[in-house]
């Protein structure tokens, strides 16, 4: 079985951040806290004019919160702790100078849609579907949802909170806002998503990173906002209902 990693590359001025857990790409604290560390590194890094962000394996984006560790939190802190992880994430990403293109090859779940959400221009397959799941086991999006309804709207953000058994399709996300473009094909979409890339590239790296302040504009005090909103699902993470229902998903 091929072990978690967190690994950036760099080619002519275009940093690659890929992630990777054997399950479905799911998000333990270990990859959530490498991942600000390799944003921070490309948005520094002045032979970087372009970060894309993507996924290891073919088939799931990211699944989402480590139910591994969601079952171990036993007290408050540990919870915002680690809640906290996601947090970090789309702040790295909402700060980092340089645009991030999403890369989503396929399904995407919870703190998944807060990633794909924050970043600056998304791609995606047609397989890439997603769903904010956290209702389910008794919490709620809090971290990722301010991300998710920058791009979705306030209406769409609320559909698939309170739907949460349902995958929406990507083209749902696509007329959203969320996806730019949707491919039949991960080859298509890599091969979009290098050119894409590399025109940036060719643009003036101030325009861009004023462009980007700009855009995020609004969402200065997201800092304690997200670390409100991490308390919140670290207290809902301990009630009954929720440790009932992670021993049915053990």
């Amino acid at each position: 079985m091929t072990k978690p990693y967190v690994k950036q590359h760099i080619e002519n001025e275009v940093s690659t951040i890929e992630f990777f857990h054997p399950a479905h790409n799911s998000l333990p604290g270990d990859i959530l806290a490498q991942l600000v560390d390799e944003i921070n590194k490309a948005g520094a890094d002045i032979n970087v004019k372009v970060i894309i962000l993507k996924s290891g394996g073919e088939r799931t984006f990211c699944a989402g919160a480590s139910f591994k560790e969601l079952i171990n939190i036993n007290d408050a802190e540990t919870g915002r702790v680690f809640f906290s992880g996601f947090a970090n994430v789309i702040n790295a990403m909402r700060k980092c100078p340089k645009f991030i293109i999403g890369r989503i090859q396929g399904k995407t779940v919870g703190g998944g849609v807060g990633v794909a959400s924050a970043t600056d221009y998304c791609m995606a397959t047609k397989f890439a579907a997603i769903k904010l799941s956290e209702l389910n086991v008794g919490i709620g999006p809090f971290v990722v949802g301010p991300a998710v309804e920058r791009k979705l709207g306030l209406s769409g953000m609320s559909q698939i909170a309170i739907d949460a058994n349902t995958f929406y399709d990507a083209e749902w996300a696509r007329q959203k806002g969320l996806y730019a473009q949707v491919f039949d094909t991960t080859e298509a979409m890599d091969e979009a998503v290098q050119a894409f890339a590399e025109n940036l590239c060719s643009y003036n790296p101030e325009a861009m990173k004023e462009m980007k302040r700009v855009m995020w504009q609004g969402t200065e005090n997201w800092d304690t906002l997200l670390a409100e909103r991490a308390a919140i699902s670290g207290r809902l993470v301990l009630s009954d209902f929720t440790k009932e229902t992670l021993k049915r998903f053990k």
